[in-house]
């Protein structure tokens, strides 16, 4: 059986939010290690599903991407959430995603988001502004030299052609100004591995774009058995009408 259906930019990252808390070793690091969830736009709502709670999600936003004249929420805004580090599924308010680095262990889990993504590489781009390197520069030695498990939750809208290892070495050259490239890898989940983890379906990225609230949009095409496909239809019926993400 084979449907398609369409994601707006708010939709992916609640579905891809809901299969990064799904997996296996995620849950079992909530219950016996440590998760680390960066702050981040899709990571706010990851942190969502994992903490169980809703939060104002633009207190928990690092570096963003924005139009000349970004649209407002009403709403003011919440004062910042400080970084949440689970320690057997309880946070430890005396961390931050920083200074857990060095407490890290072997089964650990660190979720950190990204600005671009090489599918066919597998290969992940964060923007770095800091001149000390950032969340993940600050972090990635201890990640690696653990064996931490780096989960990368990152949405198709963000996907590249380009060598990623080649635009690192662009941004690195004297004339360039702007921030920086760090590629990294790690598990990464977007929409397709996210509904291979909720409903075991097969999905394919159809097409992309719209308009009206759909720019950045994703149209997805599954294939599974019966029950898979309609698990998926149900799921994505759920997550419809995600409020769009505003400043």
């Amino acid at each position: 059986m084979k449907r398609q259906f369409v994601l707006t930019v708010a939709e992916s990252k609640r579905l891809i939010a809901k299969a990064v808390a799904a997996l296996p070793e995620v849950q079992e690091a909530m219950e016996n290690r440590t998760v680390v969830v960066a702050t981040g736009i899709t990571n706010a709502y990851v942190l969502e599903e994992l903490w169980g709670k809703k939060i104002d999600k633009r207190a928990y936003r690092s570096g963003i991407t924005t139009p000349k004249e970004p649209e407002k929420d009403p709403n003011p805004q919440a004062d910042k959430i400080p970084d949440k580090v689970f320690i057997k599924g309880k946070v430890a308010d005396q961390y931050d995603r920083v200074t857990i680095a060095p407490d890290l262990k072997k089964g650990d889990i660190y979720i950190k988001g990204a600005n671009v993504l090489n599918y066919e590489e597998y290969l992940a781009g964060i923007l770095i502004g800091g001149m000390d390197g950032a969340t993940i520069g600050n972090t990635l030695g201890h990640i690696i030299g653990k064996q931490v498990q780096l989960i990368i939750p990152i949405g198709l809208e963000k996907l590249t052609y380009e060598d990623i290892n080649e635009l690192y070495m662009l941004a690195n050259e004297e004339d360039y100004e702007g921030p920086r490239m760090w590629p990294v890898t790690g598990t990464i989940i977007t929409e397709i591995e996210a509904l291979e983890i909720l409903t075991a379906v097969d999905a394919y990225l159809y097409s992309a774009g719209g308009i009206a609230g759909a720019e950045g949009a994703i149209r997805i095409l599954v294939e599974g058995t019966d029950e898979e496909v309609q698990e998926t239809l149900e799921l994505v019926e759920s997550i419809k009408g995600e409020p769009r993400y505003l400043l």
